[in-house]
């Protein structure tokens, strides 16, 4: 396994996006890893008032940055969370959506952390529109933190395809959390089980078909934890059969798993080729904190098809 370097929590300084900074207190402090605060102004939104706010628009920017800085210094100095962690604080003007790429390419961080929702959330545990945003672009993996984080995460459920996110997604979570117990599981549908029924074929010919489709899936997840470095002893193995974003939920809402891992990528030509149905749903929808990571392979095929 190979321990992150450089870790990123963004926040817009409400309560609930201080959670994602907590977590990473807590995440950088186990890893020894460099930590920075991000807060992203958007000045911008004040452009159209210049015309009325005169020269006074200049010094209005400043006090909002002065008033940032002094709340990001004090969070990052609170000794009752920051773990014994020296963070970097990085202010940036622009909007996060914009900012937060353009920082986390040029400074090579390898993890991001957000909250679910900002200051307006109506649904709390739902996404924001920030946060969607930033899972549709990021390239970097993003730690989208729901819950306050009183301990060390203690179950995580890592939801297998077998497409080249999967390991990424085994390793990294063994990362940020090498004590925790891991939970592999995949989730298979029988390929044209409601047509074959609907064909007549025998009920018992379906269920050897589903049998050999469950065999199948955990012989292959066996083997992806196996160049994973992980010991049988190491995870335990769950497959799930039927919809996938149901089965997820409904086995992390059972068994009181802390953090889903899921992997960002789709099979259509739309905004879903960047996230995928599956991971949208389960980002949007799980109560606990859920870890999205890329597979590179997808934008490398959209540029080269650019």
């Amino acid at each position: 396994m190979t321990a992150l370097h450089h870790i990123l929590a963004a926040t817009d300084l409400s309560d609930a996006s201080l959670h994602a900074v907590d977590r990473g207190f807590q995440i950088a402090s186990a890893l020894n890893a460099k930590f920075t605060i991000m807060h992203a102004l958007g000045v911008q939104a004040i452009a159209p008032l210049r015309e009325l706010l005169g020269n006074r628009s200049d010094d209005i920017i400043q006090t909002i940055r002065q008033d940032a800085d002094a709340q990001l210094h004090a969070i990052a100095s609170d000794v009752s969370r920051n773990h014994g962690v020296s963070a970097h604080i990085e202010l940036e003007n622009g909007l996060p959506i914009y900012a937060l790429p353009v920082y986390v390419d040029k400074a090579e961080v390898e993890l991001v952390l957000i909250g679910a929702h900002g200051r307006d959330a109506v649904q709390p545990l739902a996404l924001g529109s920030t946060a969607a945003r930033l899972l549709r672009q990021s390239q970097c993996p993003i730690l989208i933190v729901k819950q306050a984080p009183n301990n060390p995460y203690q179950r995580i459920f890592i939801a297998i395809d077998f497409s080249p996110a999967s390991e990424k997604a085994i390793r990294l979570a063994h990362d940020i959390a090498p004590q925790a117990q891991l939970i592999l599981s995949h989730v298979t549908e029988v390929p044209f089980e409601g047509k074959m029924r609907y064909a007549g074929v025998d009920e018992e010919i379906i269920a050897k078909y589903r049998v050999s489709a469950l065999e199948k899936a955990s012989h292959q997840l066996d083997e992806l934890a196996l160049r994973c470095g992980l010991r049988k002893s190491d995870y335990v193995e769950r497959i799930l059969d039927g919809h996938a974003p149901a089965k997820i939920l409904s086995f992390l809402e059972t068994t009181g798993c802390d953090l889903v891992v899921v992997g960002k990528h789709g099979t259509h030509v739309t905004e879903e080729l960047l996230i995928g149905s599956v991971t949208s749903h389960i980002a949007s929808a799980a109560s606990c904190d859920v870890l999205v990571v890329f597979d590179k392979q997808i934008r490398d095929t959209m540029t080269f098809a650019a």
